[in-house]
């Protein structure tokens, strides 16, 4: 069935923050504890497709105790944000990839697959209607989390014939409140995030519930993250709980671990490819071994390691810790290399560098 043109309804949220209320959020917003006034809603079904479009007042979703997704995971994510650049104007970075990606997710869970113009309505709707959430000054943002999951009543095990669509919004503040600050990183021997074949590649809650027990044993060794290796060999570097890796090496060069079906394909990810491109630096995407980063950043070969995100943008890494052993790349402090990228990205973003590739969507 063939979705109808994008549009939306609105509904005014008369319990919505008073400015007073808002203002004081928005001063020190964190990361996903503050929500906006309103939320974007959908419906599918395989008669109607894709339909009732409607921005509604932000609140809880009343959920069937036999609702699929609560039995079987069939569900998917986005994350995205929203910049206020210096004239007061409204944009997101890279719109269109998001939906592409959330497409391929919705494919691999077998959940119908929204059209872009839907995604980019349910995004702009949105912001429209709680602009004055989008926080203004240093790195903060709104960041987006459009999600998918299968609303149908039924305790079978099948593709749900009844899927709900919704787009929430949390103003954020700057990722590193006090500056860039590189992280040590845990060695999961025991675990792994996918599995050849499997969904690592989908952007859906499973693959972070996976890593949600060797991340508590990374901060258990004083680690802000999990590295995780492939599933067949427990040799090749796939990627973190939550975030892709890079490594500088000394003739300048960046190298990533090129995609094997089981990383995800993370936007933030592409976009430092081209960045470091743009920089004068050869990047190449190709399996990376475990050995290879541990020998590397010991003889000086790897300079530099950083992760990439949408939530912090680029993480420098300080060391790889395992159970008997640490090796610190560099001299322990965020390189330059990476420092360089961080802020070419950034100021592309937030509008301060020329968008030469035109990743950044005005929307409001």
């Amino acid at each position: 069935m063939t979705s109808t043109p994008f549009a939306a309804t609105f509904t005014q949220n008369d319990g919505a923050k008073t400015p007073e209320q808002r203002d004081a959020i928005l001063a020190n917003p964190g990361f996903g504890h503050h929500f906006t006034d309103h939320m974007f809603l959908a419906e599918w079904t395989p008669d109607t497709g894709w339909a009732d479009g409607r921005v509604v007042p932000y609140g809880p979703l009343q959920i069937d105790p036999a609702t699929a997704v609560l039995h079987y995971a069939q569900e998917i994510f986005e994350g995205l944000k929203a910049y206020v650049h210096a004239d007061g104007s409204i944009w997101l970075f890279r719109p269109e990839a998001n939906a592409a990606r959330m497409q391929r997710s919705a494919h691999r869970l077998a959940l119908p697959e929204l059209p872009t113009e839907w995604f980019l309505g349910s995004i702009t709707s949105l912001v429209e209607a709680d602009r004055a959430w989008v926080p203004a000054g240093g790195e903060k943002s709104l960041y987006l989390r459009p999600f998918m999951f299968a609303s149908e009543v039924f305790l079978g095990v099948r593709p749900s014939q009844h899927v709900t669509y919704s787009v929430i919004a949390s103003p954020a503040g700057a990722y590193f409140a006090g500056g860039v600050q590189a992280v040590s990183i845990w060695l999961s021997s025991e675990y792994s995030r996918a599995g050849a074949g499997g969904t690592g590649a989908a952007k859906c809650g499973g693959n972070y519930a996976a890593s949600l027990l060797p991340q508590q044993e990374a901060a258990e060794h004083g680690c802000a993250q999990v590295a995780f290796l492939d599933s067949t060999e427990q040799k090749w570097i796939e990627e973190l709980g939550g975030m892709n890796l890079y490594f500088v090496q000394s003739d300048g060069s960046i190298v990533t671990p090129a995609l094997s079906g089981s990383i995800l394909e993370g936007i933030t990810r592409d976009s430092i490819m081209q960045i470091g491109r743009d920089l004068g630096h050869e990047v190449v995407e190709r399996r990376v071994s475990i050995d290879e980063w541990r020998t590397g950043a010991a003889d000086g070969t790897i300079t530099e390691v950083f992760a990439c995100g949408t939530a912090a943008v680029v993480t420098p890494v300080r060391s790889l810790k395992w159970d008997g052993g640490e090796v610190v790349s560099g001299d322990g402090e965020p390189g330059k290399v990476t420092t360089d990228i961080r802020s070419a990205l950034v100021d592309i973003q937030y509008g301060r560098a020329d968008d030469r590739h035109d990743w950044m969507t005005r929307i409001a």
